[in-house]
């Protein structure tokens, strides 16, 4: 027995995003964060020391390393295309900024993946809503496109992917590759070729990007999904079992790579059995996958009658459940949680959607609210820190920016505040929008929490960014340490320094390093204290004097020694 669908749309309710404001929209996401910083630690600039590494041919391609050391992560795709762009970018262009452009392009095409993937589901006839009697209810493209529209709004109001997401990390490209799996599993009963090369891409792609078991789990998954699908005809049946087949080839395909390519690592990591770590736990679901989570447990709830139902209800429902269901068990199992959460989201995006036609109007009325009031004060905070940092009045934030950074001197950009007002302005106008009585859209209950998510992330990526590259960089560690050292101290000798760290000399110091040795010729040593307290060799040999301590100063746990070879 079909059941019924719990969704009532009238047309009105499919009213079209105006595309020229979703793509403005998008792009006010994506650009701060790419744009105008300096490489963050900690995975952040590790990531491109390897990328420098690879571009100035100081390493292998195929086993890239830094400083002697292979990275932490089994990927290389990532470390390939931040290399490529480097060595394609104009000689004007910053190297940081020119290995950032694959990985705009990389976030772009996940909203894309996501906006799609969405539509595809959102077009499957189980997902339509219910027929009217006398007609008037949404046309299947426009709720279709009104559904992906709000998965996409769901998607980057989540809090956990405004950090990750603008990182050049291998992150980024599973989050995208994940994506446009999700977008090629949804539109393969559509379409044929393009989401055919999307799944061989994608699964290629998240193999080169450090997740082969990812890859396996997804790729094999959806191929279940299609074998589980309920065919209307037997033609239907065989396309099914082909799409099936063909995902099992190409995941064979990738698993054949990865052994090749030496990419298979066990790092399942079974969380003990301790009241700390499993709420820090549920703590990371709370907050990272929010305000995505509650929506999609509701699209579980009203749609339960075509999940439990005797016939299986098709993929709108079950693929991003399934997705939702891998990364999550990859987040319980490895040490990296958040960064296997992040590849849940464009999957819980899309659940999220699917509440949207089944919310009444008192629950959309208190999103907006705790969405007004949540995001509208953080903007407020992050304002009067600014202009505390600017005037010192109030004098209470302006001291505790002092206490937390010592040494930051504020600085004005005529540039970042006027962006700063202008998306402080967008965003009154649209709560003025919101709260107008005529808003029919489904999709408008999660037009504040993206605009939200998007104004703080703007707002501290233009008021608070010379902070936060002082807080989040080397850069003002590296200048104590340079500015200790000769104008040409030749090679320096490291010992127990972090890729990190390694990858922050090279790049905001332009030192030589060379790891310490018996035979090292070099005259100056920069050693981790923790590490140089350990060797004998160096704290009691007159060999080397101890020049300075020195150290991050808003990070007390970056200490260094500095010392110099006697004659």
């Amino acid at each position: 027995m079909n059941q019924p669908t719990p969704a009532i749309v009238a047309q009105a309710g499919v009213k079209r995003l105006p595309r020229l404001a979703l793509l403005l929209f998008c792009l006010a996401y994506i650009l701060p964060g790419f744009l105008g910083r300096v490489p963050w630690k900690y995975n952040d600039i590790t990531t491109f020391g390897y990328m420098a590494e690879l571009a100035r041919g100081a390493t292998d391609w195929w086993q890239p390393t830094l400083g002697g050391l292979r990275p932490e992560v089994d990927a290389l795709l990532p470390y390939w295309l931040g290399a490529w762009a480097m060595q394609l970018a104009p000689s004007w262009m910053a190297p940081d900024l020119a290995a950032r452009v694959p990985f705009m392009l990389l976030l772009a095409l996940t909203l894309m993946a996501t906006w799609y993937g969405t539509y595809y589901l959102a077009r499957s006839p189980k997902a339509q809503p219910v027929a009217f009697a006398f007609g008037g209810e949404a046309q299947p493209t426009d709720y279709a496109r009104a559904i992906a529209d709000a998965a996409l709004l769901a998607f980057i109001a989540c809090l956990g992917l405004a950090q990750l997401a603008h990182e050049t990390t291998p992150a980024l490209t599973q989050l995208c590759f994940t994506a446009l799996l999700f977008y090629a599993t949804a539109a393969l009963p559509y379409r044929q070729w393009t989401p055919g090369i999307s799944a061989a891409v994608a699964l290629l792609g998240l193999t080169l990007s450090g997740a082969a078991f990812m890859a396996l789990a997804l790729g094999l998954g959806s191929a279940c999904l299609y074998l589980l699908t309920t065919a209307s005809d037997s033609s239907d049946a065989a396309r099914n079992k082909a799409r099936a087949l063909a995902m099992v080839a190409l995941c064979i395909a990738c698993a054949a790579l990865a052994t090749v390519l030496d990419l298979w690592r066990w790092r399942i990591q079974l969380p003990q059995a301790t009241l700390g770590q499993w709420r820090g736990l549920g703590k990371l679901f709370l907050w990272f996958t929010w305000p995505a989570w509650p929506l999609a447990l509701w699209t579980l709830w009203r749609w339960r009658r075509q999940l439990v139902s005797a016939r299986f209800s098709g993929l709108h429902l079950w693929l991003p459940v399934g997705f939702v269901a891998v990364a999550s068990a990859a987040t319980l199992t490895t040490s990296a949680a958040d960064r296997s959460l992040l590849l849940a989201l464009p999957a819980l995006a899309a659940l999220a959607a699917f509440a949207l036609p089944t919310l009444s109007r008192s629950v959309g009325a208190l999103i907006d609210w705790f969405t007004l009031i949540f995001f509208t004060g953080w903007a407020l905070v992050i304002w009067v820190i600014w202009i505390a940092m600017q005037t010192g009045v109030p004098a209470q934030p302006a001291a505790n920016v002092a206490r937390l950074a010592p040494g930051f001197v504020p600085s004005f950009s005529i540039l970042s505040f006027v962006i700063a007002v202008c998306a402080t302005l967008a965003w009154l106008w649209l709560v003025k929008w919101r709260v107008g009585r005529h808003q029919k859209a489904i999709w408008k209950s999660v037009v504040l929490p993206a605009g939200g998510v998007a104004l703080n992330w703007l707002l501290l990526l233009t008021l608070m960014l010379p902070l936060l590259d002082f807080a989040r960089s080397y850069a003002p560690m590296v200048r104590q340490v340079t500015a200790a050292l000769p104008l040409s101290p030749g090679c320096v000798a490291t010992l127990g320094l972090s890729r990190s760290q390694l990858a922050a000399f090279k790049f905001h110091g332009a030192l030589e390093l060379q790891t310490l040795d018996a035979g090292s010729p070099c005259q100056w040593l920069i050693a981790d204290i923790g590490t140089v307290s350990r060797r004998a060799d160096i704290t009691q040999s007159s060999d080397w004097l101890l020049r300075r301590a020195l150290g991050h100063p808003a990070e007390r746990k970056d200490s260094l020694h500095l010392y110099e070879r006697q004659p």
